[in-house]
Parts: C-alpha cells; structure tokens; sequence
C-alpha cells in the first residue's frame, strides 16, 4: 500500500512538472497588434498557425489573413449542417 501511494505521488509531481515545463509562457506568443476586418464583420473566434490567423466570423466564414500586410488569404465558408 505504501508503495503505491509513493507511484501515485511520484507519479503526480512529473505530471505537474510537464505541465509546468511544456506550456509555453503567454507572452512568447506573438500575436498580432490589431486585426483589421472587412466592414460589417464580426469577429467570433481568433486563432494562430504558423505563417497564418483565421478569425471567424458571425456570417458563418473563415478569413485567413497574412500576418504581415493583414490582408486576406482566403475564405473559408461553413456550410450549414
């Protein structure tokens, strides 16, 4: 019994410590000062890849946009189910 419970905490303090060391510090994340939309678009979500952001839209639609001139790549439209 006692040795499980050492393996159990053990156990416990490497998975704390992968937490700990694996997630990358928030303020390393580079994102983008400001997006600029088309107008008339609301933002939804927001997410990060590398080269690219997608924001997704009310209207159903996904922009990505270039991170350097913020212009718009590609849309993506979500199809209704």
């Amino acid at each position: 019994m006692t040795g499980l419970t050492g393996t159990m905490m053990a156990g416990l303090l490497v998975l704390i410590y992968l937490f700990v060391t694996r997630f990358p510090d928030p303020s390393r994340i580079p994102l983008p000062e400001s997006v600029t939309l088309p107008s008339g678009t609301e933002a939804v979500a927001f997410t990060r890849g590398p080269g690219w952001y997608a924001v997704v839209t009310a209207e159903d639609e996904i922009l990505i946009l270039d991170p350097g001139s913020g212009a718009v790549r590609q849309t993506v439209r979500i199809e209704p189910r």
